[in-house]
């Protein structure tokens, strides 16, 4: 199975979203990871598309994306060219006794302490999916309470831009 990360700038248009993902299941691809958000360009947003792909060629899903009308860019980012981050927040059993030891793990993945009750504390940790993997496991034996998890994001490593300031839907040719 070999992973790969889709940096797609899209319209920002209603319905777009579900087009795009729609194309993937009808492919038989699985989405391991999805993130949408605003860019610097207004009316654009990019969306972040984690797949894992067993013997299906993603050149053909990509072809087909570049035919939708909203769609106005894609680039496959790999991870040694990128920076690819993701966040979670992990609510953990944490009574007196345990919550110091529960800080030293927290310290240890430079994450961050962002709520606290008598009986948990959250934490907030950014990073790729190893490190939260990592933390996880660690955070385990306490007792994690509730988990969430945002979709990779993902940008290309220096000065280069998949977005060009110019870039607007209307500015598009077919």
């Amino acid at each position: 199975m070999s992973r790969h990360t889709l940096s797609v700038l899209v319209e920002d248009k209603p319905g777009v979203l579900a087009r795009v993902s729609s194309l993937f299941s009808r492919r038989g691809f699985n989405i391991e990871s999805l993130a949408v958000g605003p860019t610097e360009v207004p009316e654009v947003s990019r969306m972040t598309i984690v797949v894992n792909v067993t013997g299906l060629p993603l050149e053909q899903v990509t072809k087909q994306l570049n035919k939708l009308v909203n769609v106005l860019k894609i680039v496959e980012l790999d991870e040694a060219n990128s920076v690819q981050r993701a966040i979670a927040l992990v609510k953990v059993k944490a009574d007196a006794g345990q919550r110091s030891s529960i800080l030293e793990v927290v310290q240890l993945f430079r994450a961050k302490v962002v709520d606290v009750a008598l009986d948990a504390v959250t934490i907030e940790v950014t990073g790729n999916d190893d490190k939260i993997e990592a933390l996880l496991k660690l955070l385990e034996p306490y007792g994690i309470k509730e988990l969430v998890r945002s979709g990779v994001i993902a940008t290309s490593r220096g000065g280069r831009s998949i977005s060009d300031r110019n870039l607007r839907p209307a500015d598009r040719t077919a």
